[in-house]
């Protein structure tokens, strides 16, 4: 129907003479048409793709012989043996040392001296906590501790350096929006509609919270402490979030949130124990009670202390899962 329309259209205008219709419409038709390549244009593009792969040629052969030139393989056959022989250079030396150390519980043990004596004997009368351990992580030994929270610290900092795909910066943005468009982002390894998962979560991830405060506020009385309390509550995190997702748990915690938490720990550590040092290396009584042994608040600042490593160790935790899965806190 439409083809015999159109056939009258154009007997009606050649009738009328109406040439400019006719114009318009056979340019019209020709733009409809598919545009044909010369026989020029295809020679070029042939050309085009054949200089393309010969300098892609160039570039691989460039590179075997740079590789072949810098570390020929007689020098990768000895570097190879090198460090074999080095290895087992470190191993003979290690267990060599292992061999030359004095039995377990020989009065020339390392650990037989007036340090661990003092730990023991002196250790709930000076620093107030019934866990001996505690009370030298967290009073003899505090400095250590205030390392090892600088650097789970610094580690954290570093993978969000490298992995971060941070929407706002033009690096990452488009990698960043399409991890977001992604159907199966946040679902593909943990499903978050789940539903076994998501009820069982409801249940376990506030235990494991609840028992993660449990144990870094008593980790001046029983076994635990920071370390523990903290990565119980990390890892209650983690569940929710694998539940859940990522866009219910930034109701909570997002990573403003995680700056703030772990630099308050951080500065708060850093001044209690400051205070200590000074006093201490000045033989300043520091007015800080010890309390009762075996009270909540007691053992000075080691309950301070202890929260402090809780919240860094549990924001670890968290962020280190979330960057190595999304990409972003």
């Amino acid at each position: 129907m439409s083809e015999k329309l159109s056939f009258l259209k154009r007997v009606n205008a050649w009738l009328e003479n109406d040439t400019d219709l006719l114009d318009r419409e056979m340019i019209e038709a020709e733009t409809r048409l598919p545009k044909r390549e010369s026989e020029e244009e295809r020679e070029w593009r042939r050309r085009r793709r054949e200089e393309d792969e010969a300098e892609r040629q160039q570039v691989v052969e460039n590179l075997k012989h740079i590789n072949e030139d810098v570390t020929p393989r007689v020098g990768r056959g000895i570097y190879g043996v090198l460090c074999a022989l080095v290895c087992i250079s470190m191993i003979s030396l290690l267990l060599y040392t292992v061999t030359m150390l004095p039995s377990f519980g020989s009065e020339t043990h390392p650990i037989q001296n007036e340090v661990s004596r003092r730990y023991i004997e002196s250790g709930l009368e000076e620093t107030g906590a019934v866990n001996i351990v505690t009370g030298m992580i967290l009073d003899y030994r505090a400095f250590d501790t205030l390392g090892e929270s600088t650097v789970l610290f610094s580690a954290v900092m570093v993978v969000l350096l490298l992995l971060r795909l941070d929407p706002e910066s033009g690096k990452y943005s488009t990698m960043a929006e399409e991890i977001r468009r992604t159907p199966y982002a946040d679902t593909f390894y943990e499903p978050k509609n789940d539903a076994i998962l998501q009820h069982t979560a409801r249940i376990l991830a506030p235990i494991a919270v609840l028992l993660g405060i449990y144990v870094v506020l008593n980790g001046h009385l029983s076994p635990g402490g920071g370390f523990s309390g903290g990565a119980i509550i990390g890892a209650g995190l983690v569940l929710h979030v694998t539940a859940f997702g990522f866009q219910d748990i930034r109701r909570f915690f997002t990573y403003k949130t995680y700056q703030r938490i772990v630099a308050s720990a951080l500065l708060t550590y850093a001044v209690c124990k400051a205070y200590s040092f000074y006093t201490g290396a000045n033989g300043l009584e520091s007015g800080i009670p010890l309390g009762t042994p075996g009270a909540i608040l007691s053992s000075g600042l080691i309950l301070v202390l202890n929260i402090c490593v809780g919240f860094i160790v549990a924001c670890t935790v968290y962020v280190l899962y979330a960057i190595f899965r999304k990409g972003e806190v």
